[in-house]
């Protein structure tokens, strides 16, 4: 069917909707032309609403182009003025941009993306919150812009956010962000679903690439899509106050709408999980909730390496002392809380109230580099070397042991495949040398000493589908209450 329909359809799908799209620009060019920010507060001008029903006209022909013959709209839109923002789930495909092309709500984008030809200009015409990546306050400001226009009463469209923030393969819904929720007014949740026998929607950061979804999806003869706009949300005033309460309480009646689970991981826990390094993290690491209580804390993996330096620098002078909570709390110079008292309990290996603050950096370096794998075993080396630059194999089991995110780990035939001297002490040139040598040395020294027995590095397949690994997703909304796995038990 593949080949038939590259040779035949596809082609002419491709063409027509290409020239839909190339058709809706200069509507789009002039309709945009001159417009300043107080002329788009005001109701929409008689031509404008008929450049609107054009526009909307013709991205229905592109759709129907692309093998979506009929749109399934399920309950009804609310009006601005009772719904300012629309919230949307699960975030899965480009293909989301149906609901965005058939309301014309506003939605937030890259600021780069208004200079894409055509489409730049179909973007600006729906009159986005733009994000600028070369502004350090564009979060901030986004957020204010949101806030806005959802206080408007209505005079500004309503605008329309994913507030999962990436695309997933709709097994389950992942952390919403809470831009959406902040300004705290009535939303509107709207979830999507594609009901095809063949799933060729599907494109995340893992998987096929864009331009194979599209070839496939055009191949398909006739493709299925749901919309379902819920009944609006009125937040109490706990939510208002309390945007992640807010955003969790929407996710949860999205997710029984949808009749999926939600999992408290986000897109860039899985991106740790997954991370291409020389070290895979196992199924069951205790890393993850690591990098979530350090996004508790109101620390940014991406922005910490700095921080890690500094941490390291203090470590090093400690000597391999243990520290308490206390000591722990002025460490990081934040108060002692029960999201910190959470990440203690992570290292406090013999339950005794005190930890080695190296296995804490060593874990946050892991976080904040997940593929750079060497970078972490240096920096741990650093921490744990004599006097002379070396460790000892029980240094690098608890090296390794910390950089995985598990309780046990056989390093004994990885440290003499190092230690070739058999001096019973490596460098951190020796080892570097040796995993150059070794690329794999994970597979071939770690995890192979474990196939088919019980441990705790049993290693997820990472082959799965687009998106969120199940490995790392609970079955039910349940597994969101068990207590926190300690490194070492």
């Amino acid at each position: 069917q593949i080949a038939f329909m590259t040779l035949t359809l596809f082609p002419i799908r491709l063409f027509f909707a290409a020239f839909m799209m190339l058709l809706a620009w200069p509507f789009a060019f002039i309709a945009s032309m001159g417009s300043d920010e107080q002329e788009l507060e005001k109701p929409l001008s008689w031509w404008r609403k008929i450049v609107d029903i054009l526009l909307k006209a013709i991205m229905r022909m592109m759709w129907l182009a692309g093998g979506f013959h009929w749109i399934n709209v399920k309950g009804r839109r609310a009006l601005p003025a009772e719904a300012a923002i629309l919230t949307v789930a699960p975030h899965s495909s480009y293909f989301d941009a149906i609901p965005v092309t058939m309301t014309f709500a506003s939605i937030v984008m890259k600021a780069e993306s208004k200079d894409i030809p055509v489409w730049g200009t179909l973007i600006k015409y729906i009159r986005p919150v733009f994000v600028s990546r070369s502004d350090q306050d564009s979060r901030r400001k986004t957020v204010e812009e949101i806030k806005r226009r959802a206080q408007s009463d209505g005079k500004w469209p309503q605008i329309m956010i994913f507030p999962e923030g990436t695309c997933t393969n709709r097994s389950c819904l992942i952390t919403f962000k809470p831009g959406a929720f902040i300004p705290g007014v009535p939303v509107q949740p709207v979830v999507l679903r594609y009901p095809n026998k063949l799933d060729t929607i599907t494109w995340t950061w893992q998987g096929p690439g864009a331009f194979e979804i599209l070839w496939l999806t055009l191949c398909q003869f006739h493709n299925s899509v749901e919309i379902e706009f819920l009944p609006v949300y009125i937040p109490s005033e706990e939510e208002r106050k309390n945007p992640v309460l807010y955003a969790n309480n929407v996710r949860l009646v999205m997710a029984e709408a949808l009749g999926v689970p939600v999992t408290d991981y986000t897109f860039e826990d899985c991106q740790l999980a997954l991370a291409e390094g020389q070290l895979r993290l196992p199924s069951d690491t205790c890393l993850l909730e690591f990098a979530k209580l350090v996004r508790s804390l109101g620390l940014k993996p991406e922005t910490l390496e700095d921080d890690l330096d500094k941490y390291a620098a203090s470590a090093m002078k400690m000597k391999k002392e243990k520290v308490d909570l206390k000591e722990f709390s002025a460490y990081l110079e934040f108060p002692v809380s029960q999201t910190l008292e959470s990440m203690f309990a992570l290292f406090d290996e013999n339950e005794d109230g005190v930890i080695d603050i190296r296995e804490f950096i060593i874990a946050l370096s892991v976080v904040c580099k997940p593929s750079k794998t060497l970078e972490t075993i240096q920096l741990a080396f650093q921490l744990y070397q004599s006097d002379g630059g070396t460790v000892t194999e029980e240094d690098l089991a608890c090296i390794l042991k910390t950089a995985m995110g598990v309780s046990q780990i056989d390093v004994t035939h990885l440290f003499r495949a190092v230690d070739e001297e058999e001096k019973g002490k490596i460098t951190y040139d020796d080892f570097y040398t040796f995993a150059v040598l070794h690329p794999h040395f994970a597979e071939e020294y770690l995890y192979a000493d474990q196939m088919g027995a019980e441990s705790s590095l049993e290693t997820p397949s990472l082959s799965a589908a687009n998106g969120i690994c199940t490995d790392f997703s609970p079955d039910s909304s349940g597994d969101r209450r068990k207590p926190l796995q300690k490194k070492l038990n």
